[in-house]
C-alpha cells in the first residue's frame, strides 16, 4: 500500500521522475517478494545506486513503516547510524525547530550511536525493549520527540508509529540543507561522533525449543559470576567483559516493568554483543545476534563493518554454540 504514497507526494507534489518510484503497484503477494527493506531483499535498488547515475535512494516496506537509505555508489546508511544522524541535524527541519526536542528513544538492540549526539546535545535518551509500544508511552507523555529502531523504523511524535515515508523526506530536507551528499554526511557525523560498527545477524526458522534451551543456557553463563570481567582473545584483539545483564525495562511514565527482553554483553571498549529472541511465526522462532563496536579515529572509518565485527561474532558463537545446536553454518539474513 505503500506505492501510491510514494507516487503522490514524491512524484506529484515534490516532482521526483515518474520512472523514479518503482514497485508501487499495490500487490497482495508484495509481488513475490520479501517487503522488507534491506540489503538482503533491496537488490535491485542496490544495483541500481552503485551505478552512480543517482545520488539518493530509498526503500520502504509493504506499509511504509520501515525505511532504507542508500547514497551514490550505493553507499549505504544503517539504521542505527540514520537515526543519529536525524537527531544531529534537527535545526534542518523545520518541525523541530518550531516544536524543540524533549527527548530521544532507541532500543536496546540499536547501536548506541543515538547515545553519542544526546550526549552532545544534553538531551536525554530512553533505552527501551523492541517494540514500538514503549515509544508510544514515553511521546504520549511528552518525553520523547525523536525514536527509532534498528530494524529500519524512525518516527516522531507527530504520530505513534514509525513513518518511513516521514523520515526519508526528514533526509531529503537535510540534504538540501546542507547541500552535501549522503555519504559526505554520514562520514562528516563519524568525523565528529565516531562511527558505530554494527551488524545483525538472523538465525531464522529455528525450532523454538533448541532456540529457548540456547538462551536459556546462554543467561546461566553470561549472568554467572565466573563470567564478569572474563577475558576473550581473538586474533591480535583482547575483549574484557565490563557487565552483562539480562535487559528489563522501568516504564518511568507508568513504572511497568518488562523482564528478560535481551542478554547483553558489554566489553570495556563499549563494543557490545546482544542476543535476542524474536517470534517470526507461531510454529518457529528467530534468534537474533547484534555486534556493535566502537571507533573514534576518523582514519579507522573506512572498514567493512563484518571485518570489524569478526572477532566479536567469533565470541558470540563461541558462547552460545549456536551453530553446532542448530546444524545452521551461519545466518539467514545479515543486516
Amino acid at each position: 500500500v505503500m506505492g501510491p504514497y510514494v507516487r503522490r507526494i514524491l512524484c506529484d507534489e515534490l516532482g521526483a521522475p515518474a520512472n523514479s518510484a518503482i514497485n508501487c503497484i499495490p500487490l497482495e503477494d508484495f509481488g513475490g517478494q520479501p517487503p522488507d527493506p534491506n540489503l538482503t531483499y533491496a537488490t535491485a535498488l542496490l544495483e541500481a545506486m552503485k551505478g552512480g547515475e543517482y545520488g539518493f535512494g530509498a526503500a520502504f516496506d509493504a506499509d511504509g513503516d520501515r525505511y532504507m537509505i542508500l547514497g551514490q555508489n550505493g553507499f549505504f546508511v544503517n539504521a542505527s547510524d540514520s537515526l543519529a544522524i536525524i537527531a544531529a541535524n534537527l535545526s534542518c527541519i523545520p518541525y523541530f525547530c518550531q516544536m524543540g526536542v524533549r527527548g530521544f528513544g532507541r532500543s536496546m538492540p540499536t547501536s548506541t550511536a543515538l547515545d553519542k549526539v544526546a550526549k552532545v546535545m544534553k538531551v536525554p535518551v530512553y533505552e527501551t525493549p523492541a517494540g514500538w509500544r514503549y515509544f508510544s508511552n514515553l511521546m504520549d507523555s511528552g518525553r520523547c520527540s525523536l525514536c527509532g529502531e534498528e530494524s529500519f523504523g524512525t518516527g516522531s511524535d507527530h504520530l505513534r508509529e514509525k513513518d518511513g515515508l516521514w523520515a526519508v523526506l526528514v533526509w531529503l530536507s537535510i540534504l538540501a540543507a546542507r547541500k552535501q551528499s549522503v555519504e559526505e554526511i554520514v562520514r562528516d557525523h563519524w568525523a565528529k561522533f565516531g562511527r558505530h560498527y554494527y551488524c545483525r545477524f538472523d538465525y531464522e526458522a529455528l525450532e523454538p525449543r533448541t532456540a529457548y534451551f540456547i538462551m536459556r543456557d546462554l543467561e546461566a553463563l553470561i549472568t554467572d559470576k565466573s563470567f564478569s570481567h572474563q577475558q576473550f582473545a581473538v586474533g591480535s584483539n583482547i575483549y574484557s567483559v565490563e557487565r552483562t545483564d539480562s535487559f528489563e525495562y522501568i516504564d518511568p511514565v507508568d513504572g511497568t516493568v518488562t523482564k528478560r527482553q535481551g542478554l547483553r554483553i558489554i566489553f570495556s571498549d563499549a563494543s557490545r554483543l546482544i542476543f535476542r529472541m524474536s517470534a517470526s511465526s507461531h510454529v518457529r522462532a528467530t534468534l537474533r545476534i547484534y555486534a556493535e563496536s566502537y571507533e573514534k579515529d576518523p582514519s579507522q572509518h573506512n572498514k567493512e563493518p563484518q571485518a570489524v565485527l569478526s572477532p566479536l561474532i567469533a565470541i558470540a558463537l563461541k558462547i552460545s554454540q549456536i551453530h553446532e545446536r542448530t546444524g545452521r553454518k551461519g545466518p539467514t539474513v545479515i543486516t
